[in-house]
């Protein structure tokens, strides 16, 4: 009963204790609904289970991405969401002047390293890790960050350079399909996994316009080409050519429907990355014109009937492995894609060549069944990774700028996801070793470098207890003895290992490290890896000859003797080597190993989600040096009304370069005494009076060369500094209005003297050409006079001075009376007169037409009786003519009158009188007077 009452005390003592615990959990998160916590910090208490279930909360509500200090956490919806990552949404979150408020989003990640590149202070390249297990989203993840910033880093100015954005934008997205189609396949956890991993460079100009890339990819998986695990497909591009070719192209590449390959499992099953032609058009963009994707696409047929060879082994050990008659076949198809003679590709897959001796003599040896499937396998692994190599090459040349056309880039790091699958082995270990490497990266630059920092510059600082994987990297690469080295040694000594030999020494050499586990329930020989993200079995058949990954120089030179266009351009005849692959014994160097390869990588990772999620809550993640913090935030003493005086003073700039080291950190203690008295004024809260140090508030710490802060003392100090340069901005537009306004009052009044003068001077000028004009009409008016007064009187001189020669010449006539020659002078005057006259037509009759006729021809009075004057038929047209005809010489006047249009004939009427000297004729009959 004591014992029972004992134990149910307990056990209620425990359930009490439980309880109270749910219920300040349940007080501490029932501030808000966990699926409106945006970002993890504000998660309380930071646990891994209120982590998980806030994750959870919103992932129900389909809000996919979620703060965590730093770094952003992303969840795979498994399906797609309309307008998550349309071109509206990614102008939305470009746009924005605060990205942060916004929805967590990757665009706000991609958004907030673009503003860095972009910071006139300190612009630095910009790097994001996109880290995450198989199946978790890294890829689309990747591609919607490339399509950001082709979005929002190709805004130019012209249209050439909008022509050359778009071209750069196009092929940095067409090198998308065409990796992935070479170097991603299908997995039990993910459809389109990337089987490599790649760092994307993109390329920015001073103006933040992106001008190229550059990819750079890292350990492709090739051992799947001759290998798939179960359930498994080979890379896309395989299942691309054997489902999207044309009936020619398979006639071509020899790929007939309904054909089967070893080394194409599951072909039935039906993907979206299976588009051949997405792939063909992204080729076409990246400049691989069509012969050269069809000489790709033959390389790729003949590895899968290559894959088709089949050996069978020899009765006699010292023949060469029997081929059957499929088998055959599958040689010579494979041989006439490749380009091969059929006899030596035989031949280099089932004899080996042995050098041994000083004098490196060579012996031929026929190879195991075994043997030679590696060989075969060693050789497609071998052709593929050179064409995905070239691929990379090409895809660079295509979308690589100068480099004195870019000046930052930002890089976009997609890498293996941590993998644990029921048969794991040397690729698995690999990729985890590589995730390994990353988060001990990380932990040693964010988690232990980040606090280390804080103690170092005075900061009073509580530190945060975290993981370190440390020890579990010293279990694989550490030195002397480790996984990789065991392994490592094992391909060294050349001799044949066993799988439960393999265990045996690791369990054994490593038995002491606590990462290292064991699995007795296990029949394969196999061990545990306690990784970072949990434990994993891997089985050590088959682990040292993957290890070795050989390649016989007998492989290589057969490619070289290759017709193939792509596979000469694959494998250059080159003498150096030759000479290295005939090096002496003594002298050899180890082969780089697998494992080796691994062990030089070096990459980011971004993990320890909790341990993120604490140092991100209480540290400080903004880091500024004093001289930037003082050149940036020294303006915001002018909000500070004690410390005005002092900062007006034009010689404080001078004074601050010129202080000594101790000066300058008194000058920087009094610039944070005065912002922090400013900063209850930029959060709207009332000032206290602070006159110490001790009532610094813990967003903003000063160290002992850089001043330490959050992200929400960042946006006050950048609100306050907003505020004083648009005050100063104010200040500015108002001097320069009223600067304006007087320029433009002193410029209107100028004006009009200038008018009053112009004008006053253009009416002068006006009126002194309108007398010239009338002094010039006047004068030409009076010289026409004049000379039509001349011309008239010199017509009628010849006619006078003959009528009055006559007239005094006569000896038989007698002088006229005083009377009568005045008459006759008038009548000689006025003969116009009188032409007109005789030209009328109504108003004389009679004998007073006659006379003024008699008259103005100038007709003796003697012999009036005897002269007649013919005319035309007066009583029908008129007079023809009224002048006497001519007598003598005739002189015509042609002198060109000082009038204007004086020489423009108008058109002839019959009323009309041109000049004195005009003809008349009538129609009337001739009459007698």
């Amino acid at each position: 009963m004591l014992q029972q009452l004992n134990g149910h005390s307990s056990s209620s003592h425990d359930q009490s204790r439980v309880s109270l615990r749910e219920d300040i959990q349940e007080f501490l998160s029932g501030e808000a609904p966990l699926h409106q916590l945006d970002d993890l910090t504000k998660v309380n208490p930071v646990t891994l289970e209120t982590v998980l279930r806030c994750l959870q909360a919103r992932y129900m509500m389909d809000t996919f991405y979620t703060n965590a200090g730093c770094t952003l956490v992303a969840l795979n919806p498994f399906k797609p969401v309309p307008g998550l990552y349309s071109p509206e949404m990614m102008r939305e979150y470009h746009a924005a002047s605060q990205p942060q408020k916004l929805k967590p989003h990757i665009f706000t990640v991609g958004e907030q390293t673009y503003r860095n590149v972009k910071s006139l202070i300190e612009p630095v390249n910009q790097s994001i890790v996109v880290s995450g297990e198989s199946g978790a989203g890294k890829t689309w993840t990747s591609r919607c960050l490339m399509k950001f910033y082709a979005v929002v880093a190709t805004s130019p100015t012209s249209w050439e350079n909008h022509k050359i954005a778009e071209r750069i934008e196009q092929r940095i997205l067409n090198s998308n399909p065409v990796m992935e189609a070479f170097g991603n396949a299908c997995t039990l956890r993910n459809d389109n996994s990337s089987r490599f991993g790649k760092f994307i460079q993109l390329q920015l100009n001073r103006a933040q316009q992106m001008t190229g890339a550059a990819v750079q990819t890292y350990l492709l998986e090739k051992t799947r080409v001759a290998c798939q695990a179960s359930s498994e497909r080979n890379f896309h591009i395989f299942y691309q050519i054997c489902k999207g070719a044309s009936e020619e192209e398979r006639v071509q590449w020899h790929l007939p429907k309904g054909s089967t390959f070893s080394w194409l499992p599951n072909p039935e099953r039906i993907l979206e990355e299976d588009c051949f032609e997405v792939t063909r058009e992204a080729m076409l963009h990246l400049g691989i014109d069509t012969p050269t994707q069809n000489n790709i696409f033959k390389v790729l047929a003949g590895l899968l009937h290559l894959g088709n060879v089949q050996f069978a082994d020899s009765e006699d050990e010292a023949q060469p492995c029997q081929l059957t008659e499929e088998a055959k076949c599958s040689v010579r198809t494979s041989a006439s894609l490749l380009q091969l003679p059929e006899n030596m590709l035989l031949e280099t897959l089932r004899i080996r060549t042995i050098r041994a001796g000083r004098q490196q003599q060579v012996f031929r040896k026929a190879c195991s069944r075994a043997e030679c499937d590696t060989r075969r396998d060693c050789l497609a692994k071998l052709v593929y990774a050179r064409l995905f190599d070239w691929l990379v090459l090409v895809i660079n040349s295509s979308i690589y700028a100068d480099p004195d056309s870019w000046t930052t880039f930002i890089g976009l790091l997609d890498v293996y996801g941590f993998e644990s699958f029921p048969d794991n082995s040397l690729e698995q270990l690999c990729i985890n070793y590589a995730n390994e490497k990353l988060q001990q990266h990380f932990v040693a630059h964010y988690l232990r470098a980040q606090q280390e920092e804080y103690a170092m510059e005075g900061l009073e600082w509580s530190f945060v207890n975290y993981q370190d994987n440390q020890t579990c990297l010293d279990l694989i690469e550490g030195s002397p003895i480790s996984i990789c080295s065991l392994i490592n040694e094992e391909c060294r000594l050349n001799r044949p290992s066993s799988a439960a030999q393999l265990q045996t020494r690791i369990e054994s050499a490593l038995a002491g490290s606590p990462c290292l586990g064991h699995n007795k329930l296990s029949r394969e020989p196999s061990f545990v890896v306690v990784h970072f993200a949990g434990p994993v079995r891997y089985h050590t058949a088959g682990l040292v000859e993957k290890n070795k990954d050989p390649v016989p120089p007998e492989l290589t030179g057969l490619l070289q003797q290759s017709q193939h266009s792509l596979l000469t351009v694959l494998f250059p005849t080159d003498p150096k080597e030759k000479t290295q692959e005939k090096p002496s014994g003594q002298n050899r160097t180890p082969a780089l190993t697998v494992v080796s390869k691994f062990k030089v990588l070096s990459q980011l990772e971004a993990c320890g989600l909790v341990e993120t999620i604490h140092i991100s809550a209480a540290g400080f993640p903004i880091r500024v040096s004093h001289q930037n913090f003082m050149e940036r935030y020294e303006l915001l003493r002018r909000l500070c009304p004690r410390a005005s005086s002092s900062f007006h003073n034009p010689y404080s700039a001078k004074e601050h370069s010129e202080q000594p080291p101790q000066g300058e950190a008194a000058t920087l203690q009094t610039l944070l005494q005065d912002i922090l008295h400013i900063l209850p004024a930029l959060t709207g809260t009332a000032a206290t009076p602070v006159d110490s140090a001790e009532c610094t508030p813990a967003p903003l710490q000063c160290g002992r060369t850089k001043v330490f802060m959050t992200d929400f003392m960042l946006e006050l100090l950048e609100n306050g500094r907003t505020q004083v340069l648009e005050q100063c901005a104010r200040c500015i537009q108002c001097g320069w209005r009223q600067h304006q306004r007087r320029k433009q009052k002193r410029q209107r009044r100028a004006a009009t003297l200038i008018q009053a003068a112009v004008r006053s001077w253009l009416t002068r000028k006006y009126i002194q050409r309108l007398h010239i004009a009338a002094t010039v009409i006047k004068h030409a008016w009076q010289k026409w006079r004049i000379r039509m007064a001349f011309l008239a009187s010199k017509e009628l001189d010849g006619l006078e001075e003959k009528h009055f020669s006559q007239a005094h010449g006569s000896p038989n006539s007698s002088p006229l009376p005083p009377m009568q020659t005045r008459l006759l002078g008038a009548i000689i005057r006025l003969w116009p007169l009188g032409l007109v006259l005789a030209n009328a037509a109504v108003g004389i009759r009679g004998f007073q037409r006659k006379l003024v006729v008699h008259a103005c021809l100038q007709l003796p009075l003697s012999s009036s009786r005897s002269s007649s004057v013919q005319t035309a038929q007066q009583d029908q047209a008129g007079v023809r003519s009224i002048r006497a005809l001519p007598q003598g010489s005739i002189r015509f006047h042609c002198r060109k009158s000082p009038l204007r249009y004086a020489d423009t004939c108008p058109e002839p009427s019959p009323s009309s009188v041109t000049g004195f000297n005009q003809i008349l004729l009538e129609k009337h009959r001739p009459i007698h007077v």
